[in-house]
């Protein structure tokens, strides 16, 4: 099973952003695939609607600290997890 899940920093005051951001499960996968194809439709869906907050996706096993998929709102990046080195790697 894999999750994706978005984060947006919600700005209450204008220049500093919310401590703590929010957190929403956009859904629950059988399959890897199927969970980062709707975290890169959720990121679409953030930019069409002209959001201005930082947001970030990602895609992990339920309630997993580690993330196998990571994007983010400020550029079109795409990163895994390499398990064996705990580094990033971009998609390409």
């Amino acid at each position: 099973m894999f999750e994706a899940v978005e984060f947006v920093e919600i700005q209450e005051v204008v220049g500093r952003p919310n401590p703590t951001p929010t957190e929403s499960v956009i859904g629950t996968f059988a399959d890897e695939q199927e969970a980062v194809a709707a975290g890169r439709l959720a990121k679409e869906e953030f930019h069409s609607a002209g959001r201005s907050e930082y947001a970030w996706w990602v895609v992990r096993s339920p309630g997993a600290q580690l993330a196998n998929w990571i994007a983010d709102s400020s550029n079109n990046q795409e990163f895994v997890l390499d398990l064996r080195t705990g580094q990033l790697i971009e998609v390409e």
